[in-house]
């Protein structure tokens, strides 16, 4: 479905999409052709354009590096995330993202500049996984995986009502209702960013295309004055944290060394593999 917005002198033609989905992929492509815009938006951020752009990018990935970054959980996230939107694509053979590469194919097509117009997918989930209690850690994780194991349950008929929810609002529709904070930034949050990205976007004719999820919040918070440095800003690390990520290597190495005190060469060979 297409939105038409209008700020100061810019027309904005907001194209909500599902991100697994053909038909969004030949809208995305219609609308591009005939608007000719300045500027096509993409809810896309720099790492996952790269992603898109770059397909053996994750080949050449340094997993020592990202750990020692300490930024394994988002690797697993993005992990997840991405495998359930693949799985999806494969079984109904379409690429996954496939309107996002629409998107950017038809502006180069026409000229247009690309905006990328989504906050970093890093901080996104660093701010939901900074926020969050132990449990809820936990709950997310545990309802992430379970989710992915769903996909051969899902119809065509699930892929065009995913133009009604982005995916993420889809896999954690459940999570949202007893974490509120998790939907509160990676919806709620990136609604805003990217009203305002949109809204800064150069040109005066502009196509957007966004999770179709996203549509409602955008329109609603098109005439606010939004100040993005706050959706940018990470929480501190909570003593929690700090605590953990101590005491569960310790743990680790403290059961691996009780095997071999306690069972003998065998058992503490077995812990270790």
């Amino acid at each position: 479905m297409i939105h038409q917005l209008e700020y100061k002198d810019k027309h904005v033609s907001l194209v909500g999409t599902a991100h697994v989905s053909q038909e969004s992929a030949r809208l995305v492509s219609e609308v591009i052709a005939q608007q000719q815009p300045d500027t096509v938006c993409v809810e896309l951020c720099e790492s996952r354009y790269q992603s898109i752009r770059q397909k053996d990018r994750w080949r050449n990935m340094d997993i020592v590096r990202v750990i020692k970054e300490k930024k394994s959980f988002l690797l697993l996230a993005n992990l997840l995330l991405a495998s359930f939107q693949k799985r999806i694509a494969k079984k109904f053979n379409i690429n996954p993202g496939q309107e996002m590469i629409q998107a950017i194919e038809s502006a180069e097509a026409v000229g247009a500049t690309v905006h990328l117009a989504d906050r970093d997918i890093r901080t996104t989930l660093s701010r939901a996984w900074r926020i969050m209690k132990l449990w809820d850690k936990v709950k997310l994780m545990i309802q992430l995986v379970f989710s992915i194991g769903e996909v051969n349950e899902i119809s065509q008929e699930d892929i065009e009502k995913m133009k009604e929810e982005d995916v993420l609002q889809s896999l954690l529709a459940d999570v949202g209702r007893s974490l509120p904070v998790v939907k509160d930034i990676l919806i709620d949050e990136r609604d805003q960013y990217l009203a305002h990205k949109i809204k800064s976007a150069p040109g005066e004719n502009i196509v957007a295309v966004v999770g179709a999820g996203h549509v409602p919040g955008i329109k609603k918070y098109w005439n606010d004055e939004i100040d993005i440095v706050p959706l940018e800003t990470l929480p501190p690390k909570s003593k929690t944290f700090r605590f953990l990520k101590w005491i569960i290597p310790l743990g680790i190495v403290g059961l691996v060394l009780s095997g071999f005190y306690y069972g003998g060469a065998k058992t503490g060979k077995d812990m270790v593999t």
